[in-house]
């Protein structure tokens, strides 16, 4: 019996498949009109004198408190998680709502985009970046699979048969291997669709399929099905009634890269670029912007490593003009990295004895992160404060009310710079379609380097895969209030930054110069891409953009 085509329900996974790129913004267009804001502090000093430039109060034109929140929490999806046999009510009036582009349309542009960028690619003769030539990329695995399902799903069958050619578009080179893995793709696109239009036993058939033509320690590609298949599986078990949902406050996937033991931190390290070419990008920007201060105060973001730290301390050590009179880091965690933070504190001290160094170190231990105050932070009066924020604002996605208190705080502080490394990815859909296929691209490519960068670590490598597989099933298995990987990226944060009279500062030609010469030390630093997106920087895995980093000053 042939499946439906669901042409009537809320949900259809063909239409978010159609139109990725360009066309994302205009998903969720309804929800990103904004017009006015309110700012934190006087836009004119006592005497009348304008406090911001003309191009600094064009930045600060931005929404109000809660339009950025639903911006944030895409308010529908905050509902508790309730499935039923039936399309979820609050998809349904979330269509209702954003009629300028329905969810059925941005779900069918979202796919067929990403096999039309595949086919460009193909007539670029470019379809094959990686250093095997006889293999092309996972993503573009994904974007093949997801042109073939758009053109092709009517013809599936509850017997699992699939047309195979013709496919419309010229996918004659691709191997054997990669012609199967294209299949294993399309069967979890499939499941995928029937997932989200509540079809569990019609899913549950597709994606049986795919658990077992795939493995945790196979291909890239069968790596990425291994990982979201189990979570769709979660997420039906949970629609079916066999799983019961426990609410937890508890970032799952924080909490696994927070315990990932020293050697597979640092053989990360050693083999990934990302983190390196921000690190010294950050590092570069916040050195240019205490050049002439003596006593440096460094607020660090829940960084457990103390990596960065050690890169700032070698900088300033080898300034000439103005000798650091005190470096102080205070590190802010919650009460259970109590153990892990005060050894990294130990080992700082060290390392600042061996450069001689003054140094101090402070940890700020909270239960909550709501629970921060300034005072918290014990700013010297001849101290100038800078920031470092490395995925940590991310976590608070799903807290208004905690983003906010932190900000105000560090509004309150005035550091003279910002560092944010954030996730640049839109994994904060109402939409479960559009949230999972957003999640099955931006994983695709970080998979293919892990692939790549640590193809002969494969300890190491499984568990860091472990960790991001965590997110996928936040992503994929969880909905409401559960699910605590919101990812934005990085115009969403400009616009909830604005409220803060934060002004992006961009990167000298210095800092730039740091992330590519950074770069060029990994043996496969050339897939590693790096982007100006405005004054920030995106930096990616073969064109895809992966992470953003941004500087920003408060007025």
């Amino acid at each position: 019996m042939e499946i439906d085509q669901f042409s009537s329900t809320a949900l259809n996974l063909k239409e978010i498949l159609v139109g990725y790129g360009s066309a994302q913004e205009d998903v969720f267009k309804g929800q990103e009109s904004f017009s006015g804001m309110k700012l934190l502090g006087p836009i004119e000093d006592e005497n009348g004198t304008k406090l911001l430039k003309d191009e600094d109060q064009k930045q600060l034109q931005e929404p109000e408190v809660d339009e950025l929140l639903e911006e944030f929490n895409c308010g529908h999806d905050m509902q508790e998680f309730n499935e039923t046999t039936e399309p979820a009510k609050h998809d349904v009036e979330s269509a209702e709502h954003n009629k300028q582009v329905p969810p059925l349309l941005a779900s069918l542009e979202l796919l067929r985009n990403y096999g039309s960028r595949f086919k460009r690619l193909s007539e670029q003769n470019i379809t094959k970046p990686s250093l095997d030539p006889h293999q092309i990329s996972t993503e573009e695995i994904m974007r093949v699979a997801g042109a073939r399902y758009v053109q092709y799903s009517a013809h599936w069958n509850d017997s699992f048969c699939i047309p195979m050619h013709p496919y419309g578009l010229d996918f004659g080179g691709l191997s054997e291997e990669e012609n199967r893995e294209v299949e294993l793709v399309q069967f979890l696109l499939g499941a995928a669709e029937r997932v989200g239009c509540q079809q569990f036993e019609r899913a549950s058939k597709l994606l049986l399929h795919c658990q077992l033509n795939s493995s945790a320690n196979a291909s890239p590609v069968q790596r990425v099905i291994f990982h979201f298949a189990q979570a769709l599986r979660e997420r039906i078990d949970r629609g079916l009634g066999r799983m019961t949902a426990k609410g937890s406050e508890k970032n799952e996937e924080v909490e696994l890269i927070q315990k990932l033991d020293t050697k597979v931190a640092l053989t990360c390290h050693k083999n990934i670029p990302f983190n390196q070419v921000m690190q010294f990008t950050g590092i570069q920007a916040i050195v240019e912007h205490v050049a002439s201060e003596t006593k440096i105060h460094l607020i660090d973001l829940e960084s457990v490593s103390g990596v960065h730290d050690t890169v700032l301390m070698q900088a300033l050590t080898e300034r000439q003009d103005y000798k650091v009179q005190l470096f102080k880091i205070t590190a802010l965690a919650l009460s259970s990295y109590k153990a892990m933070i005060e050894e990294t504190g130990k080992r700082l001290a060290r390392f600042a004895e061996s450069l001689n160094l003054p140094f101090s170190y402070n940890a700020v231990f909270v239960t909550d992160f709501a629970e921060i105050r300034k005072d918290d932070f014990e700013i010297g009066e001849d101290e100038v404060v800078a920031v470092y924020s490395p995925y940590f604002l991310r976590g608070m996605v799903s807290r208004p009310d905690c983003m906010e208190n932190l900000m105000r705080v560090i509004w309150n502080i005035k550091p003279v710079i910002m560092i944010v490394l954030e996730v640049e990815a839109n994994h904060n859909s109402p939409f479960f379609v559009n949230r999972f296929i957003e999640a099955l691209f931006f994983y695709s490519a970080f998979f293919d380097c892990l692939g790549s960068c640590m193809n002969h670590e494969n300890e190491c490598r499984m568990k860091i895969e472990a960790v991001l597989s965590e997110g996928i099933r936040d992503i994929v298995a969880m909905e409401g209030r559960e699910r605590k990987v919101r990812n934005v990226k990085i115009d969403v944060w400009r616009r909830f930054f604005a409220r803060y009279r934060m002004v992006e500062i961009g990167f000298s030609e210095s800092s730039l110069y740091q992330a590519h010469l950074v770069n060029k030390e990994f043996a496969f630093g050339k897939f590693c891409t790096v982007d100006k997106n405005g004054k920030c920087l995106l930096v990616g895995w073969k064109g895809t953009p992966l992470h953003s980093i941004s500087a920003w000053r408060f007025l």
